[in-house]
């Protein structure tokens, strides 16, 4: 098991490595500890850490409410907790998503 996603009482925390400003939103796959995804959005008033919560509500087929940064609001390596997913299909989704 990789360190980047692990389980929780009610979910998921997934250890997120975020390239902003890049061409197209994607989920580019584990970069040491980390999920690096790449999104369009600029890391400017908060619409980077916006953006990554709908990319990853969109890839866990989760809502919007469910996905939540607790940590690294302002910087590149974020905590990212989802409610209501299971490690195992939460793990299968995204690594789908980074072989697109």
């Amino acid at each position: 098991m990789s360190d980047w996603l692990t389980a929780t009482g009610n979910g998921i925390r997934i250890a997120v490595r975020l390239v902003p400003r890049a061409s197209r939103n994607s989920v580019e796959g584990v970069l040491g500890d980390c999920l690096k995804i790449r999104l369009q959005a600029p890391p400017v008033d908060g619409k980077a850490n916006e953006a990554l919560v709908r990319f990853l509500a969109e890839i866990l087929d989760v809502s919007r409410g469910s996905v939540r940064i607790t940590a690294g609001l302002t910087g590149r390596t974020k905590q990212v907790e989802v409610a209501g997913i299971a490690a195992e299909p939460a793990r299968a989704k995204l690594e789908a998503a980074s072989s697109d």
